[in-house]
């Protein structure tokens, strides 16, 4: 079996064990995080993706982020382990944040690099920021940004030939959406207008 390959299935089976625990709230899923983010980078490098590529840097910076904000402890920090809630307009601001992000990279990256599916790729990326620190940050509507982003990735890498990359977002898409859901029965520890 080729090298890419197994690097697909290990880093399937860890982000998918990853998002499955974040669902649950449980802070194991940060280090599988990095396991999986760390592979799908030279993943990414190998196929040109390089917005995805730099995105799965950042995510690698981003998972010990995670990390950290989930395991404080005490009870300065008690309220920043709920699971919170964006108000209408901080969700519309961060959506133009996230499209304005992914048409100046992707202009950059085409434009520089000449990098494949351009505008999609960056957008994946913008996206995944965006949902990724609102997910360090137990905000419930980082599963919104998910749920977007793992449709538009899913196309992609299908096109790129990346099919197990494909099905993990695939699961990922699922998992995102029971994520929504079991955030949003949580209603009764949910603080608004975040």
């Amino acid at each position: 079996m080729e090298f890419q390959v197994i690097a697909q299935i290990i880093a399937t089976i860890s982000g998918v064990a990853c998002v499955y625990l974040q669902t649950k709230e449980k802070i194991i899923a940060w280090p599988l995080g990095i396991l999986s983010v760390s592979i799908l980078a030279l993943i990414f490098y190998h196929s040109s993706l390089y917005s995805d590529l730099l995105l799965h840097i950042i995510f690698i910076i981003l998972n010990f982020y995670g990390w950290w904000q989930w395991s404080a402890s005490g009870t300065q920090r008690q309220s920043s382990l709920a699971i919170r809630s964006l108000s209408y307009t901080s969700f519309i601001l961060w959506s133009i944040v996230v499209l304005l992000g992914a048409w100046g990279l992707g202009h950059v990256m085409l434009s520089t690099f000449g990098a494949s599916m351009a505008y999609y790729d960056a957008f994946t990326t913008s996206g995944s920021l965006a949902a990724q620190f609102l997910l360090a940050r137990k905000i419930k509507e980082n599963w919104i940004f998910w749920i977007i982003v793992d449709l538009v990735a899913i196309v992609v890498y299908i096109i790129k030939g990346l099919h197990i990359v494909a099905l993990l977002f695939v699961v990922y898409l699922v998992l995102s959406i029971i994520g929504y859901r079991s955030w949003s029965k949580s209603s009764l520890r949910l603080i608004p207008n975040t």
